[in-house]
């Protein structure tokens, strides 16, 4: 028999049991669907933030203070007080840090902000003005603080959108309103449309205040959670780097750079550390959804025995009929290869349509631009494991229907 021939008898033989041969491949459906759609919404995080990273600058150096995290368990680490006012003074100085052209201290916090009978906790920005050319913010109502504000501890806010509906609802006028944060009475000079999530930062529950007022006022620290700096152009980002690490290191008196309690990251540094974290994360859950098609394997396997002793005398029939053991073992390991593939097939239609749904869904609620994006390569690879794992596992139940006997074959009742 030619390939096509046993290829169509392999086909007519799973047509006889649709039924059968749907519930056959069920788990390599289920495994191959939740291969894609976890490499699909993977794919789709990581362009999210990684655009984001992007949107910030090239030129954009963050210098956050506390030993760099090796890992989750080293977060902790960066929340210390190493960085003050004389470093930004420091860095501030042309001499040793020639190529900067802003520096933004930044400290954060979340607090409980009211006005009148009407309360909400939005997260607290100490900034400078410079965060609205970083972050491409431009106010809805009103304006951003100046620089004037800053020297001076004006107190004065920029709310989000979303903090201005839970204090002030939909009817009564936010700009120039005073709300309180901690105590301290603040007029809002600017109020944000709809940001949504932004660079791990959600401006909609954002209240934007003068860092100096921040600090003196609000938290009562001398500290800075983080300070920005912007170079003047891409290719001076390295060396302002350096820069910034030897006045850093002047200022605190460090000698052995292991024992920095500082650490700073560029943007490209940023989107490194962010892929890797989100490739690995999804090869785990994917590899977690590949255990599955094990199952479906297995499953298939016990299918295929089951059907060759069905079909004995089949099997002797055809034996009889001049068809060899080769014939008989190519037929019923195609029949488990068409099955596996076509869950395959199905599996990556299934998969697509789900990450198509969830990418909607996910842009709804997290009031962001989550892009679907269809893992071409997973589709590729899950179609060739689905087949694959038919192969080997339809091999078994075809070699025992080819070592049959034609005469006891066809004895069998």
């Amino acid at each position: 028999m030619t390939l096509r021939q046993t290829f169509k008898t392999a086909v007519a033989g799973l047509r006889t049991n649709k039924s059968r041969s749907a519930l056959t491949i069920l788990g390599i459906v289920i495994g191959i669907t939740a291969i894609i759609l976890v490499m699909s919404l993977g794919q789709g995080a990581q362009n999210l933030i990684l655009g984001q990273i992007q949107g910030i600058g090239a030129k954009t150096i963050a210098i956050v203070p506390g030993r760099q995290p090796k890992g989750i368990s080293d977060i902790a680490s960066t929340l210390t007080d190493s960085i003050k006012q004389k470093d930004v003074d420091a860095l501030k100085k042309k001499g040793n840090v020639p190529h900067a052209t802003d520096i933004m201290p930044i400290v954060f916090s979340s607090q409980t902000a009211t006005f009148e009978n009407q309360s909400y906790q939005p997260t607290i920005f100490g900034v400078t003005p410079l965060f609205a050319s970083i972050y491409n913010i431009t106010p809805q109502e009103g304006n951003i603080f100046t620089d004037d504000d800053v020297a001076s501890y004006a107190n004065v806010v920029v709310i989000g959108s979303k903090v201005k509906d839970q204090l002030f609802g939909n009817g009564e006028e936010a700009l120039g309103a005073k709300i309180k944060i901690k105590g301290q009475s603040l007029r809002i000079v600017g109020v944000l449309g709809k940001q949504g999530q932004s660079t791990f930062v959600n401006f909609d529950t954002a209240a934007i205040i003068p860092y100096t007022t921040v600090q003196t006022y609000i938290l009562g620290i001398k500290y800075f959670n983080r300070i920005v700096v912007q170079a003047d152009s891409e290719a001076n980002v390295n060396a302002t780097v350096e820069d910034i690490r030897l006045t850093l290191r002047n200022s605190h008196n460090i000698t052995d750079p292991t024992k920095d309690d500082f650490f700073v990251e560029t943007q490209a540094q940023a989107i490194a550390q962010v892929s890797t974290i989100t490739n690995v994360l999804t090869l785990f859950l994917a590899a977690v959804a590949a255990i599955s098609l094990l199952v479906g394997g297995v499953g298939i396997m016990n299918i295929m025995l089951v059907s060759v002793t069905e079909r004995t005398r089949e099997i002797g029939l055809r034996k009889a009929l001049g068809a060899t053991s080769n014939n008989v073992l190519s037929q019923f390991l195609f029949e488990a290869v068409i099955l596996t593939a076509s869950g395959g097939v199905v599996g990556i239609t299934l998969g697509a349509l789900f990450s198509f749904l969830a990418s909607l869904v996910l842009s709804r609620m997290l009031s962001t631009n989550w892009s679907f994006t269809f893992p071409v390569m997973g589709a590729l690879l899950g179609l060739g494991v689905s087949a694959f794992i038919g192969l080997v596992f339809g091999l078994y139940p075809a070699r025992q229907a080819a070592k049959k006997s034609p005469i006891e074959a066809l004895r069998y009742e």
